[in-house]
């Protein structure tokens, strides 16, 4: 069993909250979220808000972003969600309670699934979009700037 030891990343002004299914090995080791040198998330944020990502925690607070995921634990073979099961879930309220969140994005299937199976009484808008993981190679970093740029309408 594979405990969650990322905080989620929110403030009082967080918009949108992207949940994740469950932090990747290497964002376990590193203590962020998308830590992963192939993952498309951060590049498909710099390219959305035309923006060189210097600081990951201060471009997110400054564009109103809050992430975290959907698993507190799990069991999990390495960073593959395909291999996700006896998941305890996170308790998200805390950040909906704390921050104006308009929009909540699954970031991938897994996370979806999820989501919707552990979390189904939020009321708050959501849409699942591509996952952002290099195992998600059938969608291009283009597509996912595509999907993802809705973000930009509830940050403004």
């Amino acid at each position: 069993m594979e405990h969650h030891t990322i905080p989620p990343f929110y403030n009082k002004d967080s918009k949108v909250l992207i949940l994740g299914s469950f932090p990747s090995v290497a964002s376990r080791s590193e203590g962020f979220y998308y830590a992963h040198p192939q993952n498309r998330f951060w590049p498909m944020l710099s390219q959305i808000y035309d923006e060189e990502i210097q600081d990951k925690k201060e471009f997110l607070r400054t564009h109103k972003i809050a992430l975290f995921d959907v698993c507190a634990s799990c069991s999990i073979t390495g960073s593959s969600d395909a291999t996700i099961k006896d998941v305890i879930p996170n308790d998200i309220s805390k950040i909906l309670n704390i921050s104006p969140i308009e929009l909540i994005i699954l970031n991938g299937k897994t996370a979806s699934n999820l989501f919707h199976k552990h979390m189904k009484e939020i009321k708050i808008e959501t849409i699942t979009l591509p996952s952002t993981s290099p195992a998600n190679a059938t969608v291009s970093l283009e597509e996912l700037i595509q999907k993802y740029k809705i973000i930009k309408e509830f940050t403004k």
